[in-house]
């Protein structure tokens, strides 16, 4: 058995999860922390949480940080699939 961090878990799949969701020493939880610690597992079989959490930090809205640097992702994303488009033509 071992133990790490929402953000070191990232990109990995495992059997069982065994989750603790308490608020962190910052603080509070955000929608990415559940996500990422929640979605570890293979499915909701697999999942034990060790305390029971507040159901209202599902509820919330992502902080204002997080929401302009997905519109920012989400713009230089459409900015690179018009320069491959362009690119595909000038190829071909």
């Amino acid at each position: 058995m071992y133990a790490f961090t929402d953000y070191r878990s990232q990109g990995q799949t495992l059997p069982y999860v065994i989750v603790d969701i308490a608020t962190p020493p910052s603080g509070s939880l955000n929608l990415f922390d559940l996500y990422v610690a929640l979605s570890r597992s293979s499915g909701r079989s697999s999942i034990r949480l060790l305390q029971e959490f507040d159901n209202e930090v599902f509820q919330k809205s992502h902080c204002n940080e997080l929401l302009l640097e997905d519109e920012q992702l989400e713009e230089e994303n459409s900015k690179t699939q018009n320069w491959w488009s362009v690119i595909k033509r000038n190829i071909v």
